[in-house]
């Protein structure tokens, strides 16, 4: 991956509709170039998917939460994997090392819908503590790595 991979795939975050000929111009390479970079971005697996990234806000879902989940593992965790993989307001799983097993990004209404959630998380059995923290606001949110020069050496 050189500078002008680097190049496409910045483009490609700030806007992943961004046409062939769009990104042509922009980075003053030949369309067919292009096109063929991308080709090898998505063969090699470097591209993973283009996604369409929803705003929560349209969708009345204008809290976020943090949550910490203690688990009384391995005895329970499919029961546990199987809920949030069911559950939409959960966006991320995490498995963690420390003091808790797990974090989850828990975007929902309001807090009557994160209280009603986060019974249904501590009813599931194995659940052997929690901690839930709300965002008061984000400063960062990145859905991807973004690719630097030190990313092709």
């Amino acid at each position: 991956m050189d500078s002008i991979d680097i190049s496409i795939l910045r483009l490609l975050q700030k806007n992943a509709r961004s046409t062939v000929s769009e990104i042509s111009s922009q980075i003053n390479l030949s369309i067919s170039a292009v096109s063929d970079r991308l080709k090898k971005l998505e063969s090699g697996g470097i591209i993973d998917q283009y996604t369409t990234i929803i705003n929560p806000n349209y969708l009345n879902k204008r809290l976020t939460a943090i949550m910490f989940i203690a688990i009384d593992r391995p005895k329970y965790t499919d029961d546990f994997i199987n809920f949030i993989q069911e559950t939409d307001e959960i966006l991320d799983c995490l498995y963690i090392a420390g003091e808790y097993d797990y974090s989850l990004k828990i975007v929902t209404k309001d807090t009557f819908s994160l209280e009603q959630l986060l019974n249904k998380i501590k009813a599931i059995e194995g659940i052997k503590k929690t901690k839930t923290n709300v965002v008061l606001s984000t400063v960062k949110n990145s859905h991807s790595i973004i690719p630097s020069m030190e990313t092709s050496k």
